[in-house]
C-alpha cells in the first residue's frame, strides 16, 4: 500500500536548512528556523535595552542572568539559577556572575555551604531602567492588541511544551 505523504518543503517554506525537512513535519523546519531569527533578534534586543539602561558590553546570558537574579528579589544559587534557565553549563552562568559582581550590580553571600547572589542596590536601579525602556520600546508596540497578547500567552505556553520535547530528543540523542 503506497500512503501518500505531503512535500517534504515547498518552494514557499521558509527553512534554514532545507536537507532536514521532514515529509512529517515540514512546520518544525518552519519553526526552527523562525526560533534562530527571533532568538538572536530576542538577543540583539535585551542587549542594546541593557545598554541604553545604562550597563554595556554585557552578553545576552550576562542581562538574563542580572534579570533572574533580580527574579521576586530572592537569593538564587548558582545551581538554582542553571535549572529555571535551561542552562547546562554552570561555567557560563558562573562566568556571568563574576561579571555581573565586578560590575557591582550582583552580590555573592556565603550562606553555609552554598553561595547565593542577589542583585545589589545599582543592579535593581538598572533593571527598572531597563523595565522603563522595555516597556517604551516594546510594550507599547502592541498597543493593548488584547488578541496579539493572547496569541503572545498560546505561543510561550507552545514554547515551553517544544523544551520539554527538546530536551527529551537531546537525552535520546546522547544515548545513541
Amino acid at each position: 500500500m503506497n500512503i501518500p505523504t505531503k512535500p517534504a518543503a515547498d518552494a514557499l517554506s521558509i527553512v534554514s536548512a532545507a536537507h532536514l525537512v521532514s515529509a512529517q513535519s515540514a512546520e518544525m523546519s518552519e519553526f526552527e528556523f523562525g526560533l534562530i531569527v527571533a532568538g538572536n533578534a530576542f538577543h540583539r534586543w535585551v542587549v542594546h535595552c541593557m545598554a541604553a539602561a545604562g550597563l554595556k558590553d554585557l552578553t545576552p546570558l550576562d542581562v538574563v542572568v542580572l534579570h533572574h537574579v533580580s527574579h521576586r528579589a530572592r537569593d538564587k544559587r548558582l545551581a538554582d539559577i542553571c535549572f529555571i534557565m535551561n542552562v547546562e553549563d554552570t561555567h557560563l552562568v558562573n562566568y556571568a556572575l563574576k561579571k555581573l559582581q565586578t560590575l557591582g550590580v550582583v552580590a555573592a553571600q556565603k550562606n553555609g555551604k552554598d553561595v547565593t547572589y542577589a542583585a545589589t542596590e545599582l543592579g535593581r536601579g538598572h533593571v527598572q531602567r531597563y523595565r522603563e525602556i522595555r516597556e517604551s520600546c516594546l510594550i507599547d508596540a502592541l498597543k493593548a492588541d488584547d488578541a496579539l497578547n493572547r496569541d503572545i500567552g498560546e505561543l510561550a505556553r507552545l514554547l515551553r511544551v517544544l523544551s520539554g520535547m527538546y530536551d527529551q530528543a537531546a537525552r535520546s540523542a546522547a544515548s545513541l
